[in-house]
Formats: structure tokens, sequence, C-alpha cells
């Protein structure tokens, strides 16, 4: 009997692992929850420092640079080819819809002349008096919370180049810390570092590619068919094309049959079927190229993550959303590996 006690006894070894792993979780949790609103720019800063590793590797080993040197190269780098282009197109976005009442109108203008055009032409009450008001409400109510953030995303930007800095200085010191810190066997560390990395590229790298191509291809069709507010119209081209499965269909199809019902029935039916073909072509091109290079990500994994990213972080949740839900799926597959039997099918299978 006294034997059968010991045996069912909880070894000493466990409770104190169980005690220092429930420390360990509650000082992160506690973390995590006293930086949230930073979380955006930890992950952009991340995000960054994967795709510049290389160059910063190259600049400080091969190069000789000083590390704050070629830190603050790369950052300004980073400022011009991504900050600019998001610059130019918010300064733009708040030029048309920073007169809230005369957007509002144009708005309502537009959604009108729609749902008069299709009534009158095919008899179908394409949106009620009240899906038009709750339409109206809604954008508003986002548009306005877009405009207002403004500054709150310069603040977040400002402190994603601030972490960003610090990471590549000491680029190798941060990535041997950051490894030493997984309680995982070296193999997974290594997958994870890989999956993470083209995750990243594919995510942050290949899908702004793709918007930017059709966002441009878009662009050339508005000019040649007449549509109106251009420049405006690219912008919603290139950020709606990230959206799954609907992507850029929701700005040109509607433009179109605004152009037919203001009485440019070519230019609105031949810009519709130009955007149809040419920019759901240059879609599919660049994802079974660029996209699939990087690393061939699941439709319904960019999807739900995009739903996710753009509830928690907003815009940039366009891209943060799909990575945390490949990272979710991936630890997922290294639990399995770490802790279940059949680790060389998943190696296949990576």
């Amino acid at each position: 009997m006294i034997n059968n006690n010991k045996e069912s006894q909880i070894s000493t070894n466990v409770i104190k692992q169980v005690f220092l792993i429930g420390i360990i979780l509650s000082l992160l949790g506690l973390i995590c929850w006293s930086l949230s609103g930073f979380l955006s720019s930890f992950l952009g800063a991340f995000t960054l420092y994967v795709v510049c590793r290389k160059p910063n590797f190259y600049l400080q080993e091969e190069r000789k640079w000083p590390p704050t040197l070629a830190s603050l190269f790369i950052i300004i780098i980073c400022l011009l080819v991504l900050i600019l282009p998001i610059f130019f197109m918010v300064n733009l976005l708040i030029s048309k819809l920073g007169n809230p009442s005369e957007y509002l109108t144009g708005f309502h203008r537009f959604l009108m002349k729609i749902q008069h055009f299709v009534q009158e032409k095919f008899n179908i009450d394409l949106l009620s008096r009240g899906n038009i008001d709750k339409l109206q409400s809604y954008v508003a109510t986002y548009s306005s919370s877009v405009l207002s953030s403004t500054l709150n995303i310069i603040t977040l930007v400002s402190c994603m180049f601030f972490v960003l800095y610090f990471m590549l200085v000491r680029s190798r010191m941060f990535e041997r810390a950051l490894a030493h810190s997984l309680p995982l066997k070296k193999t997974n560390v290594n997958l994870i570092g890989e999956k993470f990395r083209r995750l990243i590229y594919a995510n942050a790298v290949g899908i702004p590619i793709v918007a930017a191509g059709q966002g441009f291809v878009a662009l050339v069709g508005y000019t040649i068919f007449g549509a109106p507010n251009l420049l405006l119209l690219f912008c919603l081209t290139t950020i709606t094309s990230m959206i799954p499965i609907v992507g850029s269909a929701i700005v040109y199809i509607p433009v179109s049959i605004y152009m037919i019902a203001e009485g440019s029935v070519n230019g609105g039916i031949m810009m519709l079927i130009y955007c149809f073909v040419l920019v759901g072509m240059t879609d599919n091109i660049l994802r079974f190229t660029v996209l699939r290079k990087l690393e061939n990500i699941h439709p319904l994994n960019s999807v739900f993550g995009i739903i996710m990213g753009l509830k928690l972080f907003g815009f940039m949740g366009l891209v943060f959303g799909p990575i945390i839900t490949s990272i979710t799926l991936l630890l997922i597959q290294v639990y399995k590996n770490e802790f279940t039997a059949g680790s060389d099918d998943l190696k296949k299978t990576m």
C-alpha cells in the first residue's frame, strides 16, 4: 500500500515545472496586456526584420559597415519603399474623404444612381431605402474611424522603426536570444525559423506585389475608359484586391454600373470586361508565380486571417492576420513533431 501511494504521488519536479510555467505565462500575459497597444508595432518591426535580414548581414558582415550605419541605411530604404506609398494613399484618401458631409452626399448620390438604373432596366430592387441608409451609416462610421486613427498610426510606425533599429543593430544576438528562449528541439526551432521566413515573405511581400499589380492594371483601364477619380479608384482597387474571393470587384463593378447609369454605356461595359478579364488574369498569374514561389498559402487561411486581422489591427491586419493564422497552424504541427509519433511524415510534408 505504501508503494502504491508513492507511485500515485505527483513528482516534485513536475510540480516545480508547472509552478514555474504558470509564473512565466502570467508574466508574459501581463507584458502582452501592458503592451497590447503597440502589438502592431512589434509585429511590423519583426516582419521588416525578417525581410531585411539578409541585406543587413550583407552590409555588416561582408561589406564591414558599422552596425549603426547599416541599420539606419536599411531603415531609410524601408521608409522610402514602404512608408511613402502608404503616406501618399492615406493623404489622398483624407483629401477625398476629409469633408464628411460632402463625401456622404456624393456617396449617397452614387448609390441612388446605381439603384435607379438597376431597378429601371432589370426591375430588381437591388438596394432598399433601409439598406442604403445602413450602408451609408456603416461607411460614414468606418471612414471616420480611419481618419481619426491617423495620428495613432504615426505613433505606431515611429515605435515600429525604433524597435526595428535595435533588432538590426544587434541582429545575431537578437536571433540567439530568440532561439534559446524557445523550449523546443533545435530541428524544430530551425523549422519554425524557415517556415516563418517563407510565410512573412508571402504575406508581407507577395500580397502587396499582387495588390499593386492589380491596381496598376486596373488604373490603365480606368484611364482608357474614362472612369472618374482615377487615383482614388487606384488606391481603393489596390487595397480591396488583398481581400480574398471578392477582391477588387468590390470597386470596379459598382463603378462600371455607375458609368453606364451616367450615360457612358460603352465605356462602362468595356471597362467591366477589361477589369474582369485582365485584372482577374493579373491576380491569377501573380498568385501562381510570385506567391506560390514564396509559400503556398491556402485561401481559407487568408480569408479567416484577414477577418481576424482587420478586427485586431485595422488596415495592417490584411498582412498580419494571415501571418498569425499560418503561424498558429505551424505551431500545431510543431507540437505534433515535438511530442507525438509520426514526425517523419511531418518533415516530409514541410
